[in-house]
């Protein structure tokens, strides 16, 4: 009894693969040659900010449109905001000190430094007589050799301050030297480009959208505090769309760039979309195993990205899609 159930279990077996392989002989036979399949580019892009920080706010939810440049979230600016101020005041002060430099020595302080010789040689001429008279003193008793090193001392010292407020007198009547201004202009530029630095991290605080799509995914929330790489959201860029397939090498002539192709969904199989043919891959592959096909064998192909002329939402991105060649001149 046993073995006559397993005998009907294999004939069964037998039966049902023979019919298979017979569905999928008239499948692949049922299938033009002309026609290829293949599926609706999936391109999106994912949003982050570029500067680290709380996110304040978010003005999308997921399947809302975006528009290029919009604004779609913002991250609490006011670090930021204090960031640019300092930088500003820095900027400011070494502006300030450049002016300074460039504007030379003020006329009061070229008046000080006169005065200050007229004093020196004035002392000078005081240290003199002072010497002179100690020296004139000593022959006679009336005086003693350590007054007369004293008033030596006076005078030599009188002597150097008058040649240290002339050199004062001259450096004022110069003005600042080159290297200084050349310095305080690298000062200038160094916090001009801090400041611009500070500008650019507040201006990352807001989130624009790069282009026209409807928003996938929006991964966090109000309050999240971020780092630059962490994703927004999740968009789905509208516009242009293409479809990816693969043609085998026998249809390599008819595939050239430019070649006109028609498109049609399972959804919607009387809708015919017009596509062109804008690259073919210069390699060959083999077939992924991402291609429906009914041909079972593993075979070479050669991908292909087709431009949808006339898209609309019955086009979505991942979709399955049939593609059918226009026939060759001597057809």
């Amino acid at each position: 009894m046993i073995r006559r159930r397993v005998g009907l279990a294999v004939a069964a077996l037998l039966l049902l693969g023979g019919a298979g392989w017979l569905v999928a002989e008239r499948l692949a036979a049922a299938v033009p040659p002309d026609t290829l399949f293949g599926n609706v580019e999936i391109r999106q892009v994912d949003l982050a900010f570029e500067s680290q920080g709380r996110l304040s706010r978010l003005t999308k939810r997921e399947g809302d449109r975006v528009q290029t440049g919009e604004v779609i979230a913002t991250l609490d600016p006011a670090t930021f905001q204090d960031l640019v101020k300092l930088a500003t005041a820095r900027r400011d002060a070494a502006q300030a000190q450049l002016d300074k430099l460039l504007h030379g020595t003020r006329i009061e302080d070229i008046d000080q430094a006169r005065a200050n010789v007229g004093v020196a040689k004035a002392s000078l001429a005081n240290a003199e007589i002072t010497y002179q008279r100690q020296q004139g003193l000593l022959p006679n008793k009336a005086t003693t050799q350590q007054a007369v090193d004293d008033a030596r001392r006076a005078l030599d010292t009188a002597r150097a301050q008058v040649a240290q407020t002339g050199a004062a007198l001259a450096e004022a009547l110069a003005g600042p030297r080159v290297e200084d201004i050349d310095a305080a202009r690298a000062q200038l530029r160094e916090a001009e480009s801090q400041l611009a630095l500070a500008q650019t991290q507040l201006a990352h605080t807001v989130l624009h959208a790069p282009c026209d799509g409807v928003v996938m995914t929006r991964v966090v929330e109000p309050g999240t505090v971020l780092s630059p790489t962490s994703i927004v959201y999740s968009i789905a860029i509208a516009g242009e769309v293409w479809v990816r397939t693969f043609a085998p090498e026998p249809l390599l002539s008819r595939v050239a760039p430019g070649a006109a192709v028609t498109i049609t969904t399972d959804g919607q199989p009387g809708k015919l979309y017009r596509g062109r043919i804008g690259y073919v891959s210069p390699q060959a592959e083999f077939t992924p195993k991402t291609v429906e096909t009914p041909e079972l064998r593993t075979q070479l192909v050669y991908r292909l990205r087709i431009r949808v002329e006339n898209p609309d939402d019955g086009l979505r991105q991942g979709q399955p899609v049939t593609i059918r060649l226009a026939l060759p001149p001597s057809a």
